[in-house]
């Protein structure tokens, strides 16, 4: 009587775990490794951390500059300029060579990674692509009085429908792009910074404990700061700072910041511990990350707390608001467990009378990153032999795998 409903299940399983076998991800340095003529761009995709933003997004179009082209920018601006140019760069849909020659009344104007970042005033943040005929398509800025300065020339690599990689002659460049100040007048009022973003406390605390100055002190190498609001330190859950020892305060204070420049998309992707200002051999001072969607949530041990916006994001420094105060576990005691999800509840044995206790639901899974097109245009086009590249190409939901694995293990049992 069992057999039809477990072969069903069984079916099904087995159907999921297809399907979970085809969700996968990629890894943009990979891809352009065996691609010489792209190493300069590939360099500074790394130095910026766009490649970190760039793999923990699941649909995206990369039009990449040959060394040639990059030329106009490698060396000649600050970081946090090339890092913006190369932003809008990255297209947040998927483009083929079929679907370039394809576009509904031959021009369409998408959104671009430099959009996201709050530092494109208007439609600065997207990019005109238009079908000229004859095999040519353009590309500009879509600021009005534009124009389509820059053409694409070739297909590099397309992971359907998950990441297609285009070669273009030139950059495209919106007005004010590469005359924007550099950094370093606004990294400088930290303070002040903190204060407009509605973190008072956390900078008071910074300037009175002397801090400040260690935060300072790394921002040629690197800086991430994590501030909490005003709000977060009226939490019924923060202890009372009063009674904490100088030291205490400063490493507390040193646990909100890292000595390296890690954005959200770094913070994404990001799969160990991180070292804090405050890690030193007495204590490990540590942070771990967990995302869900475009969330990225901080963990330090004893409670979790979300990135609320980003302040300043000015290679090579980076600011949040956080909605929790950091609380460390060297000074506010260790515990139960550092996994964001809580620890499963054992049920009491029931006696004969009650009969069994109702099993627990399992929390449910975090949502998943915006899904990528779901009908192709046309076949896919480049070079799919390379074999760094194809190891860039990875299974990505081993949880879903061990899950279905086991449901399949469940199936056969009963039909047993």
């Amino acid at each position: 009587m069992a057999a039809p409903q477990t072969f069903s299940l069984l079916a099904i399983a087995l159907s999921l775990l297809a399907l979970a076998s085809t969700v996968h991800s990629h890894n943009i340095t990979q891809i352009l490794a065996d691609n010489p003529e792209y190493s300069s761009f590939n360099s500074y995709l790394s130095q910026t951390k766009l490649a970190d933003e760039i793999n923990s997004r699941s649909t995206i179009t990369l039009l990449v500059l040959n060394n040639g082209a990059m030329a106009s920018l490698a060396g000649k601006h600050p970081l946090s300029v090339i890092k913006n140019a190369l932003s809008l760069l990255v297209l947040l849909d998927y483009y083929d060579p079929q679907k370039l020659h394809k576009i509904s009344d031959g021009t369409v104007l998408t959104t671009t990674l430099y959009q996201t970042t709050g530092n494109a005033p208007g439609n600065l943040g997207f990019v005109n692509i238009t079908d000229l005929k004859g095999g040519k398509v353009g590309f500009g800025s879509a600021a009005s009085g534009s124009k389509l300065d820059s053409s694409y020339t070739k297909s590099v690599k397309q992971i359907p429908y998950n990441i297609s990689v285009l070669e273009i002659d030139a950059p495209i460049i919106s007005p004010g792009l590469l005359t924007a100040p550099a950094p370093s007048a606004a990294v400088s009022n930290i303070t002040g910074l903190l204060e407009k973003a509605g973190c008072k406390t956390f900078a008071g605390l910074l300037v009175s404990s002397g801090v400040l100055k260690t935060y300072e002190s790394t921002i040629e190498k690197g800086l991430t700061v994590f501030a909490p609001n005003d709000e977060a330190f009226k939490d019924d859950d923060v202890p009372d700072l009063t009674k904490l020892t100088q030291a205490e305060v400063v490493s507390l204070l040193e646990y909100h910041a890292l000595a390296e420049y890690k954005p959200k998309g770094s913070l994404k992707t990001n799969k160990n511990k991180i070292s804090t200002l405050a890690t030193n051999g007495a204590g490990k001072y540590d942070l771990t990350t967990s995302t869900s969607g475009d969330e990225v949530v901080l963990h330090t041990g004893i409670a979790p707390s979300r990135l609320a916006d980003t302040v300043l994001d000015a290679t090579p420094v980076v600011i949040f608001t956080v909605d929790k105060v950091l609380l460390p576990p060297e000074l506010f005691g260790n515990a139960t467990s550092p996994a964001p999800a809580p620890a499963p509840v054992t049920a009491p044995t029931p006696s004969p009378a009650e009969g069994p206790s109702p099993t627990a639901a399992s929390p449910p899974a975090p949502p998943t990153d915006e899904s990528p097109e779901s009908s192709p245009s046309d076949s896919p086009v480049g070079s799919a032999n390379s074999k760094s590249a194809n190891a860039a190409v990875a299974v990505s939901s081993p949880s879903l795998f061990t899950a279905l694995v086991t449901l399949v293990a469940i199936a056969v049992s009963v039909s047993l």
